[in-house]
């Protein structure tokens, strides 16, 4: 059977690895000018016609060779030795991420094997876009690029177990032009026994254990997955997140169970968080003495037409600083009387949003956006039981929203000892 792929000439690169990927490097790809989004429908029309004889020639045409560029799956057959080199020449690859990394040789991958007593060869996920198999020592390689130490393993082969979970919805985190990363959050003791921070500057830099974890996922996704920036992975600005992302979560801070025990884990028990979201918004309140205050700034900060949590749905997260949560707890109020009240307070009138968006929401989101009078209000996701909420961070009287790409599940996993 005949068979071409469609798309914009900026997703190419996408569409040739991800045809390599299925063993079919030589599928025909016809490629419309960029973008077909957001434009006048005449100029729409004018990119499609000539379209139509490309395809037609495709589907009636021999196939031509075509070649997609591999990643790295923890070879590194061929590098330099030399430190200094060694940076340049991973960069060449397209297997770095722009900061200094560590060669893993064959001696620092064997050390980093040891945090785990899973085989070399087991595979962990099989990592979209490449469909890359993330076996233990691959995933080994891309710790010991990232800076990683031994104990840290069971961290990041728990995380990549996660964002494998259909749920998550890898796929579309990896290659979208939103701009979203997996944002790991640790809860249990393993979080204070690696020193993975909590507290101040959480969400900064400072600690090693939340820096090198947090990368070794994203070169694993990269080298593995093979989201390579501006090639598969086709996101717009990115965020500063996408280098690393890891936190955990503030429980001795907390007037509530932490995340974990949500979902229905032992305090126990060790666990990672992954969620596909966007960079923190910083919620500044030194006023507020009251849970209802509080609400009302949560509300106003995360209420907006710009969220992909507003037609696709989603977790988006609020880390409230500790001083925020014990201003929210100081009237007995619960995590859930919190989420109630935040989402019944993050309302967006319908007439904030201009008639093109509208109009593609509703196709996306029917049952959302059918309320077409002038009353009707879009709240930040589509259950108030979807909004997540942690305590994370040090002193101060701030906490931070943090939005998902909306088509995304958090996954929740067991660290195991390795």
């Amino acid at each position: 059977m005949a068979c071409v792929v469609v798309g914009t000439d900026e997703f190419l690169p996408l569409a040739r690895a991800q045809s390599a990927a299925r063993g079919l490097p030589e599928l025909p790809v016809v490629t419309v000018p960029h973008p077909i989004g957001g434009i006048a429908p005449g100029v729409a029309a004018a990119k499609a016609e000539p379209v139509a004889a490309s395809v037609l020639r495709a589907l009636t045409s021999a196939p031509s060779a075509a070649s997609a560029a591999g990643a790295a799956t923890g070879g590194m057959r061929g590098a330099p030795s030399d430190l200094d080199e060694f940076q340049g020449w991973l960069m060449e690859q397209g297997w770095g991420d722009g900061l200094p990394a560590i060669p893993p040789t064959a001696e620092r991958v064997k050390r980093m094997l040891a945090g785990t007593r899973r085989a070399p060869e087991e595979i962990v996920a099989v990592l979209v876009p490449r469909l890359g198999r993330a076996t233990i020592e691959a995933v080994a390689a891309n710790a010991v690029m990232a800076g990683a130490l031994p104990e840290h393993m069971p961290v990041i082969l728990a995380a990549v177990e996660a964002l494998a979970d259909a749920s998550f919805n890898l796929q579309a985190v990896q290659t979208t032009t939103h701009p979203c990363s997996p944002l790991l959050i640790v809860n249990g003791p393993i979080a204070r026994r690696l020193g993975i921070n909590a507290a101040g500057n959480a969400l900064g830099q400072g600690a090693r254990a939340n820096a090198v974890i947090g990368r070794a996922l994203r070169l694993t996704l990269q080298n593995i997955g093979g989201a390579r920036p501006g090639k598969e992975d086709r996101a717009t600005h990115g965020h500063p997140g996408k280098y690393s992302y890891c936190i955990a979560e503030n429980e001795a801070a907390s007037p509530w169970e932490p995340l974990s025990v949500e979902r229905g884990f032992s305090p126990a028990d060790s666990t990672v968080t992954v969620c596909g979201s966007e960079g923190p918004h910083n919620i500044n309140d030194h006023g507020t003495a009251t849970p209802e205050g509080l609400v009302a700034t949560v509300a106003g900060t995360a209420a907006t037409t710009g969220s992909n949590n507003i037609y696709l749905g989603g977790e988006p997260l609020i880390a409230l600083g500790p001083e925020h949560a014990a201003t929210v707890a100081s009237t007995g109020w619960k995590k859930d009387d919190f989420r109630r009240a935040v989402w019944d307070a993050a309302a967006v009138p319908r007439g904030r949003f201009t008639s093109e968006n509208l109009a593609r929401f509703e196709a996306i989101y029917p049952e959302g956006f059918a309320d077409r009078t002038s009353a009707a209000v879009l709240r930040i996701s589509r259950d108030w039981r979807d909004i997540m909420v942690i305590v994370t961070g040090g002193a101060g009287k701030h906490s931070a929203f943090i939005p998902t790409f909306g088509a995304t599940r958090s996954v929740t996993r067991k660290i195991t000892g390795g």
